[in-house]
């Protein structure tokens, strides 16, 4: 009788390198000439998995936000994952924004991951939801890579990992 191998499907970014980013993005504000003499903050906090943003006004706000995601894609961090909230007006021309990070598969994107598999064709493969992950099994190492290659070509909002290979 042939065992099942399987594997997770998963996301979220090491805040390691988010925070890394964050201090990297921040220095660069400090050093830039277009930012200079103003209030622009990047905070991030680690609990939440959330990033607050404030500028003097919507122009600095996007060179802020553009700054931020440049640093993180050097660093590794999936910017798929990245919620960027709406502005806020803040006192004056001042605005706010808040950056929230997916650190687990939603349950309607998890939903939709298990249908691609399911409508993918392969009979003998399951994918079930776990918590914030998914985990896939087959008899057939070569019908997992499969998975693989057509879940890797899909857009589900967020940026996939695949590991725990176990066969």
């Amino acid at each position: 009788m042939a065992s099942n191998v399987s594997f997770d499907i998963s996301t979220g970014a090491d805040l390691q390198e988010v925070d890394n980013a964050v201090n990297q993005a921040l220095k660069e504000i400090a050093q830039r000439y277009d930012f200079k003499g103003t209030h622009c903050t990047i905070e991030f906090d680690r609990t939440k998995a959330e990033i607050q943003l404030a500028a003097d006004d919507e122009f600095r706000m996007d060179a802020l936000l553009d700054v931020l995601q440049t640093r993180m894609i050097k660093r590794g961090v999936p910017v798929k994952n990245l919620k960027i909230g709406d502005l806020v007006q803040g006192t004056g021309q001042s605005v706010r924004r808040t950056v929230s990070l997916t650190q687990g598969i939603p349950q309607d994107a998890a939903k939709k991951i298990v249908k691609a598999v399911k409508d993918g064709g392969f009979k003998k493969t399951q994918a079930s939801i776990q918590g914030d992950e998914i985990r896939v099994t087959s008899p057939s190492k070569d019908e997992l890579q499969s998975v693989i290659a057509l879940l890797r070509g899909g857009d589900f909002g967020i940026e996939l990992k695949f590991g725990n290979y176990r066969g």
